[in-house]
């Protein structure tokens, strides 16, 4: 019985693999590519994605981006003061909300006035066009 480990396909130059690099050259280049960075580096995409998690681990972004997540929303223990949060982040929540609402009236505001001037654009053409036609016209 063979393994799901057994079937894949190892990065080496193998007749598969460079029939696949091949293919994926024609098909879109980027899998070509992607195939050669395979067969050339895909033994060691296992150590460097290890490399990578230790080095996050160590990370002081990745301290303040839990602490971020976690402080956020968690109560301080202070109700008076929690509550006070709450209020003010759902009145801030609210301007928010104005302000959207605002914006896209401005938005759509600017969008009729642009097809407002577009269209008087296009009827001075079209009144001008029509007047150069009947002066051009001359009979041969």
């Amino acid at each position: 019985m063979t393994t799901a480990k057994s079937c894949m396909i190892k990065p080496a130059w193998t007749p598969a693999t460079i029939g696949l690099m091949v293919l994926g050259f024609v098909a879109f280049w980027p899998l070509g590519l992607a195939m050669l960075a395979y067969i050339l580096w895909g033994d060691r995409f296992e150590g460097m994605l290890r490399d990578a998690k230790d080095q996050w681990r160590g990370s002081p972004l990745k301290g303040a981006f839990e602490q971020m997540n976690t402080t956020s929303h968690a109560r301080t223990g202070n109700v008076a003061f929690d509550d006070y949060r709450e209020r003010e982040l759902k009145r801030l929540e609210e301007e928010r909300a104005k302000l959207d609402t605002m914006r896209a009236e401005f938005d759509d505001f600017l969008r009729e006035l642009r097809r407002a001037r577009d269209q008087e654009e296009f009827d001075r053409f079209m009144a001008n066009r029509g007047r150069n036609n009947g002066s051009e016209a001359a009979p041969l």
